[in-house]
């Protein structure tokens, strides 16, 4: 292995608290890193896209990506088919070498492998992570109606040597996709070979800021604003504005400012307006109807009419910018004309103000977003105020710690594991976090838990969030099975009721800082925290709960059986106390 790769390996292992597994092991998180960090837009945990040993069925890393997000189960295939009435899926499958050569025999199996994925009647061993795999596919595929367009997949075949266009090896890549292409699943099919050259720019890719250039001809430049280095408004023809929503790709690009709403799907009037509207003749009435979308930059370098925008985040519509790119297959988007204003400012409070001032078309009350994006800042400082071995970071907005290489990656929190790790530990609700996590918030929100509440104070979310990075800790380091990453959410639950048994105070209340030190002090040492995990392991091996069993996991049945059992562990530890 060159000298580069070694050192991007050494990297990657750093910043994501991973122990060296030898090289081909090492290699494999590489590739898996560098190859899905380059098409999906938000933070990825390695492990969950990595095949394990033994029935891998020649793939070394699995994702698909539905609608712009990783899934991980059948439950987000529902989730998303709800917000957005259609499914968008792509598949990436990679196959890892250290050898510096390019293997005809290797390529080829790698290729059957995947054949034999979509196969109706596999015919080679599966390990549990193919099967599971296999089997969101499966569901996938019975959703077929509701395809914008089949599927897409891309393969990449990655080993440490030079790729040089040989034609055996051609041959045999171009064969292999004629076979894929008779399964007739599939809009495009495609088969990258990655040497060394090829990994080490797509990690370098992985910590740039996001950046995009496009032509701004149509704009006014607004006088002098203090706090603002330089502002535009103007008119972007779609062909313009799709290079702010999407990378060379074409695939949706994460650059929404605040990314606990999310896309709304065309269920709602706003969104089902727009929609009609470029679908419609009278598309070009889109400028005149839309309120636009507003952006802001860390700066901007504008050359003539070609604008170059570093480190840009979409502050008011996301759901105006989900539409078009949901609909850029339109016959009648070509006349489409975008409203924008253009704004370069690194103040914090300023983008706030811009935020709340703009976001007024969609259904939300102002002072819910109001809230909403007030919490979520306020958190990202709670979180800041911590050091040493307890700092984590919060990530409010996707990948915006990805070019600061002084960060470990294993230590940033995104809103979905916030949101997953509260809900499980503080409302006693680990049985409904396999859902897609804006569907987690909109059911929380709709009954009696609350989550992101504007009065609630911050400790319980960073406790949650840091017994869940301790835990994740534990699994690399080997230290518990990984059988038990598909229960993590209740071990989380019965950590907090074992070992702090106290009444739980309000969310609003002082009283809660208290409550979780205790836990706190338990999982700032490695040792004790390591001890009760594994007595929360003892309590599910021991209940009416089968951890293998995909059911069981969702069933408020069985997460009650695992609180009577924690209870009854509970009150015999006050009794021997006593």
């Amino acid at each position: 292995m060159d000298r580069i790769t070694k050192s991007l390996i050494i990297e990657l292992l750093q910043s994501q608290e991973l122990v060296t597994e030898g090289d081909a092991k090492d290699f494999e998180k590489l590739v898996n890193y560098c190859i899905v960090s380059n098409d999906y837009s938000k933070t990825i945990d390695i492990n969950a896209i990595t095949i394990g040993d033994g029935g891998d069925t020649g793939i070394d890393g699995l994702a698909i990506i539905v609608n712009g997000q990783l899934v991980e189960n059948k439950d987000e295939i529902d989730d998303l088919l709800e917000r957005n009435n259609f499914l968008e899926v792509q598949y990436i499958f990679t196959q890892a070498k250290t050898s510096s050569s390019f293997n005809s025999g290797e390529v080829n199996t790698f290729i059957f492998g995947v054949k034999d994925f979509f196969s109706e009647n596999p015919s080679l061993v599966r390990n549990s992570d193919i099967e599971k795999f296999a089997e969101i596919s499966d569901y996938i595929y019975e959703k077929a109606p509701h395809f914008k367009e089949n599927p897409s997949i891309k393969m990449f075949y990655c080993t440490t040597g030079k790729w040089v266009n040989d034609q055996n090896l051609l041959a045999v890549i171009n064969q292999g996709k004629s076979e894929i292409e008779q399964f007739n699943l599939f809009e495009k099919i495609l088969f990258y070979p990655y040497g060394a050259k090829e990994i080490a720019t797509s990690y370098r890719k992985t910590k740039e800021s996001i950046s995009t250039t496009l032509t701004f001809s149509n704009r006014v430049t607004l006088p002098t604003i203090n706090g603002i280095s330089e502002a535009y408004i103007g008119i972007l023809p779609f062909s313009e504005f799709r290079k702010i929503l999407s990378d060379e790709e074409d695939n949706l690009v994460n650059v929404f400012e605040d990314n606990v709403r999310d896309f709304q799907g065309t269920n709602n009037d706003v969104n089902n307006g727009i929609e009609k509207t470029l679908n419609n003749s009278d598309s070009d009435l889109f400028s005149v109807l839309n309120n636009g979308v507003t952006i802001v930059a860390s700066s901007i370098s504008p050359t003539g009419d070609k604008f170059t925008i570093r480190d840009y985040q979409i502050v008011n519509g996301c759901q105006t910018s989900n539409v078009l790119f949901n609909n850029r297959s339109s016959s009648f988007i070509g006349n489409v004309n975008v409203p924008v204003k253009i704004i370069a400012t690194d103040d914090d409070e300023i983008k706030n103000r811009i935020t709340l001032a703009t976001n007024n078309q969609t259904p939300i009350k102002k002072e819910q977003l109001a809230s909403l994006t007030a919490f979520q800042r306020s958190l990202e400082q709670y979180y800041n105020s911590y050091s040493g071995d307890a700092k984590l970071y919060y990530e409010r907005r996707s990948k915006q710690y990805n070019s600061d290489s002084s960060v470990l990656k294993t230590r940033i929190i995104t809103v979905p594991y916030q949101i997953k790790s509260f809900a499980a530990m503080f409302l006693d609700n680990p049985h409904q976090v396999t859902s897609f996590f804006g569907t987690i918030v909109s059911r929380l929100n709709e009954g009696k838990a609350q989550i992101f509440t504007p009065d609630h104070v911050f400790s319980p979310y960073y406790t949650s969030a840091f017994a869940y990075y301790k835990l994740e800790n534990h699994f690399r380091k080997r230290n518990i099975d990984t059988s038990y990453k598909k229960v993590r959410f209740h071990i989380l639950m019965l950590f907090r009721m074992i070992y702090q048994p106290e009444p739980m105070p309000a969310f609003n209340s002082k009283k809660m800082d208290t409550y979780c030190q205790k836990l706190l002090n338990i999982l700032n040492n490695d040792t004790e925290s390591l001890k009760a995990f594994q007595k929360c392991l003892n309590v599910i091996d021991t209940a009416e709960f089968d951890k293998a069993d995909k059911q069981d996991i969702k069933l408020l049945s069985k997460t009650k059986n695992l609180i009577e059992r924690a209870d009854k562990i509970t009150a015999h530890n006050i009794i021997y106390k006593q």
